[in-house]
């Protein structure tokens, strides 16, 4: 099955706990996204950043990789319920792209049983998500 839509961030707190250099830094950022589309709800996620290049007069020049652990409480496709994924991503030229992968044994609810991996895109022209997953 699929499921595609978009999302928003609530919320980004991001603190540095690791001056690198005067260029690079590792942070943790706490966030959360709203979903809509064919996934409708809240996501809360935890991630830890690596910036190989910060830019502070311009955080759209940076470069970072993360990983972060995802919790999604809502609707699938109307199935309601939640589940955790593990996210590996990249920060770059202002875009973020992100794949994730449903840890089995997480869901609860009517999404109990579910497994699947999927991708996120963020730039200038939106935020878009798409998750392939079975019940």
């Amino acid at each position: 099955m699929k499921a595609n839509g978009t999302f928003t961030v609530k919320k980004w707190d991001e603190e540095t706990y690791k001056e690198v250099s005067s260029e690079m830094k590792m942070t943790k950022a706490s966030v959360e996204y709203v979903f809509e589309g064919e996934a409708d709800g809240i996501a809360s996620v935890e991630y830890l950043m690596f910036y190989k290049y910060f830019d502070p007069n311009d955080q759209h020049k940076s470069s970072a990789i993360f990983v972060g652990l995802f919790m999604f409480s809502g609707k699938l496709s109307g199935k309601e319920g939640s589940f955790v994924m593990e996210e590996n991503g990249i920060f770059e030229n202002g875009a973020v792209s992100s794949t994730f992968r449903i840890i089995n044994g997480s869901g609860l609810g009517e999404l109990k049983q579910i497994s699947g991996t999927g991708h996120y895109l963020a730039n200038q022209d939106g935020s878009r998500f798409e998750f392939d997953y079975n019940l």
